[in-house]
């Protein structure tokens, strides 16, 4: 019998939404698990890993193509392009499938699409690749071959060389092709994190504390999350660890006003309510439990964080749709505490994000450089005195991160920064910059790449 649904189909009509017509392989995917639900775990899986494969090692498999194809890449049918990216995908990276299989099931996807006449131009291909990828050789130039072994543009690997060295590049270039468990963080004003994991191991998930935070924990063993009873009543938010580090570092006080201007989709608002319920408990006064305002610059954006609010049952954290490049006269000096976790680059995250990297050029971070100097130019006024500014990003240049940073304190002498050392595990001790910000770098260490500085405004001396 004949399936209804044939997976390397649907990879196919993931990778031309993608490398074709420009769309976000998170959320491309996302959306397409979400409709294939009911498929097996096994096909669900195959279908994200074949996927994210080739978009992540895809300057790598375009050149093992250029080599045994008459016809480059770039001059291929789209539909026939997308065919034998994913082939050679599984060829090289996916030893359960075996190659002639893999050959027989892309003719065979070619046929349906309606390339009958190119079936042989595939088998042909894809038969030569199977038969000399052991012994292909990558360019003798470094850079070169480092662009190709880990599918890097050559310009990211120019600017990570210059900023952090050979040796810490490639190791987070290794790193971003490595899979890595998911992180969540306990909600701990409505389950311990004893409780949780007790939770977890009864529906089959498998955690472990992650070292950085005793609230973050490793899950791993889990089919979909929406499967899961303890996703569904809100007991935990996947969030990555780096990210938890705001809200942890933040230490908001008991009944603190906080604006978060770039919310989306709400992981850093949520944690610091969450906070601020518990801070208001250990006050001995639970209904000081303050308010946090989450804004975001779309309707789109604004919705997906009430939807992680209504799931998370907070009542002190309220969404509201903003442009923070926008001064707003009437949080002037209100905030005991301004979230600022910008718009960026996003190269810390390019493991989760496969396609970001084709995306992303170096006149994009200047621009997006300018772009966080502009927001932080409008929120920093909403600081009142004694209050904190947290900036962060998700990426891992000096121009977006330290750059800015420095930048900051030159306009805005009111502010200095706060040496968050002292605030952090002893793993992450070598982590903090000469400023006293946060860098953290996939890895080198167990998180994504992200950087966090804390900027505090000064009493009024007046």
């Amino acid at each position: 019998m004949t399936k209804s649904v044939n997976e390397r189909e649907i990879v196919l009509a993931v990778l031309m939404e993608v490398t074709e017509k420009g769309a976000y392989s998170h959320q491309i995917l996302g959306d397409v698990l979400a409709k294939y639900q009911y498929l097996e775990k096994r096909e669900r899986a195959f279908i994200t890993r074949v996927t994210e494969g080739t978009l992540e090692h895809l300057i790598e498999i375009d050149y093992i193509l250029d080599q045994f194809s008459r016809v480059k890449v770039r001059k291929m049918k789209p539909v026939i392009r997308g065919i034998l990216r994913s082939s050679v995908y599984q060829l090289k990276y996916m030893d359960s499938v075996p190659d002639r299989a893999v050959c027989s099931e892309a003719v065979k996807l070619a046929v349906k699409k309606g390339f009958s006449g190119l079936k042989g131009y595939v088998n042909g291909v894809l038969r030569t690749a199977a038969r000399e990828l052991p012994g292909i050789a990558y360019p003798s130039d470094r850079k070169q071959e480092m662009s190709v072994r880990y599918s890097c543009p050559e310009w990211i690997l120019d600017l990570w060389q210059q900023e952090y060295g050979e040796e810490k590049t490639e190791i987070m270039l290794r790193s971003l092709q490595e899979e890595h468990p998911l992180t969540i963080r306990c909600c701990r004003n409505r389950i311990s994190v004893e409780e949780l994991r007790s939770r977890l191991e009864e529906e089959g998930v498998k955690s472990e504390i992650h070292p950085y935070l005793p609230y973050a924990l490793s899950i791993s063993g889990y089919d979909y999350l929406e499967g899961l009873e303890t996703f569904r009543e809100g007991f935990f938010a996947v969030q990555d660890v780096s990210s938890m580090l705001v809200g942890e570092l933040a230490a908001p006080r008991a009944g603190a006003q906080v604006l978060d201007v770039c919310a989306a989709p709400g992981g850093k608002s949520l944690h610091v309510a969450e906070e601020l319920i518990l801070a208001a408990e250990a006050s001995g006064s639970p209904e000081n439990c303050g308010m946090v305002e989450a804004r975001d610059l779309t309707e789109y954006k604004t919705e997906l964080i009430r939807e992680n609010i209504d799931r998370s049952g907070l009542v002190n954290v309220r969404a509201v749709c903003r442009d923070a490049s926008v001064p707003d006269p009437e949080w002037t000096g209100k905030a005991d505490l301004v979230l600022a976790d910008l718009p960026c680059s996003g190269l810390g995250v390019m493991g989760r994000k496969p396609d970001l990297k084709y995306r992303v050029s170096p006149e994009d971070i200047r621009e997006l450089a300018a772009l966080q100097r502009k927001i932080l130019s409008c929120v920093q006024a909403y600081v009142k005195p004694g209050g904190v500014l947290m900036y962060s990003t998700c990426t891992v240049n000096h121009a977006e991160n330290e750059e800015n940073v420095r930048w900051f304190l030159n306009e805005y002498p009111e502010f200095e920064p706060e040496d968050i050392s002292s605030r952090i595990c002893p793993e992450l001790q070598s982590a903090c910059t000469d400023t006293g910000c946060l860098q953290l770098l996939p890895g080198v260490h167990k998180s994504d790449g992200f950087f966090i500085a804390r900027l505090r405004k000064q009493e009024d001396r007046t």
